[in-house]
């Protein structure tokens, strides 16, 4: 993913109202963000602990979105729908997402299993283990850093509508 503004984070949202937009909290490290190691830009709101931002490149287009993370947490150890690590560090939730345009504005809602911190395109760039992995693990991970890609292109491809 190549290096983006604060301008651009904030034009790409799809599915907030003006007012969202402009009162989202950029990451707190935004300016040092190793942009090489980030296959989509995601991040919570540290002032409203519900709240997540995903801005996912598709082509030469960003698009934004405003995630919202259930109350309820699954019963069982849930799989991330992004990264699909089966050994995971962390913590998984339920996040759904108004669709862009007129069935947003109507309610229309799409969710998704996530990592909760968003730690998916750490957890694709992990080498995996032999038994995962077999003769070549750099061919592993690179399948899975383009599956990651693959899953955030099909998310927000579902928002567009």
């Amino acid at each position: 993913m190549h290096a983006l503004t604060e301008s651009q984070i904030r034009k790409s949202f799809v599915n907030t109202t003006l007012r969202e937009r402009n009162s989202l909290t950029l990451p707190p490290s935004f300016a040092e963000l190793d942009w090489d190691q980030l296959d989509f830009l995601a991040w919570r709101d540290p002032k409203l602990p519900l709240i997540g931002y995903l801005v996912v490149p598709i082509d030469d287009t960003l698009v934004g979105i405003l995630l919202r993370q259930g109350q309820r947490q699954p019963r069982t150890r849930p799989q991330c729908s992004f990264c699909e690590d089966v050994q995971l560090p962390n913590e998984v939730a339920f996040f759904s997402a108004k669709r862009a345009g007129a069935a947003g504005r109507k309610g229309d809602t799409v969710g998704t299993l996530l990592c909760s911190g968003f730690e998916c395109n750490a957890n694709v760039r992990v080498r995996a283990s032999a038994i995962f992995a077999g003769d070549d693990p750099e061919a592993v991970r690179q399948q899975r850093i383009e599956r990651l890609r693959a899953h955030a292109r099909g998310f927000a491809g579902r928002i567009l509508g």
